[in-house]
This record gives structure tokens, sequence and C-alpha cells, in this order.
């Protein structure tokens, strides 16, 4: 990729064989800086030269998504650090960490504490993405040195 490009698209995300768990088509497009990390790196890859009014149908493969389970980020944690109505097992919820919050899926309950799983939820996933590109265009200076888009469907500030 040349030139940072700043690209709005619709899209619906789902488990490969499996129906949509995220669809965008009943809001705003998404709103990227492409190549400053803040999608998955094998989506990011497919969407560099599209332009408005290209539609696909992209498989990005687990390795290329949200990554391979990581048991290392499987944790025991007391349960007053999680609602009280996620204390069963498969349930999820956002604790507030040192890196900001995460959602954490709950794999076991004890009598004080949980075994959580810090995991994306979509870890080890292929995903199944339909994409219609709205809108392109070049990237600004204070952009690409900021790192995300700014203006409409970006940061304000």
């Amino acid at each position: 990729m040349s030139e940072p490009i700043v690209m709005r698209f619709h899209y619906s995300v789902a488990e490969v064989g499996q129906d949509p768990v995220e669809n965008s088509r009943d809001g705003e497009p998404l709103t990227v800086l492409l190549g400053a990390g803040s999608i998955i790196p094998g989506l990011e890859r497919e969407l560099i030269g599209k332009t408005a009014g290209d539609r696909l149908s992209v498989t990005i493969p687990a390795a290329e998504a949200y990554g391979l389970h990581n048991p290392a980020l499987i944790q025991r944690i007391s349960k007053k650090h999680v609602p009280a109505e996620a204390h069963k097992p498969g349930a999820t919820a956002v604790l507030q960490t040192q890196g900001g919050p995460r959602v954490v899926t709950v794999l076991k309950v004890g009598m004080s504490v949980l075994d959580v799983d810090f995991n994306h939820p979509m870890v080890g996933k292929d995903l199944s993405f339909e994409i219609d590109v709205v809108e392109t265009r070049p990237a600004t200076p204070e952009e690409i040195s900021h790192g995300h888009v700014h203006g409409d469907g970006g940061v304000h500030h």
C-alpha cells in the first residue's frame, strides 16, 4: 500500500458456516485508516486496493483474524470483579483492566472465584465477511501521524 487510505464500509461477520454475529448495515459504516492496525490483519489485507462500490465476500483464517487460543489468557479472579449476572459458565462480561476494557468469558464458577478466558470471543475461529465499500479517500497527514481517522466516522479532537 503506497498511500494510507481512509475507508468506510458496511460489513457482516460470521464464524464460517454460521449466522452473522455482527452487522453494520442498520447503522453507520465502519471507518478505518488502512495500515493502522485497527482491524484484523487478514481483513485489512483484503481491503487494500478496493474502492467505493466494491463488494466482496472473504474468509479470514483464525490466525489472520483474532489469532489462536492462548491458554495463558485463562485466569482465576475474584467474583467481586465480575457482575453477579455473569457468574455462570459461558457468560461474558466487560472488565476494566490496566490495558482498558476487555471482554472475558466465564469458564468455571467456584465459591469465591471464577475461571475466566481473556481471549477474544472470536479467537480460533475462521471468519466470513461480507463487505460493501462505501467510500475511500487519502488519509490526511494528521490522521497518518495520529494513527486513526478524524472527522466523520472517526475521532473528534
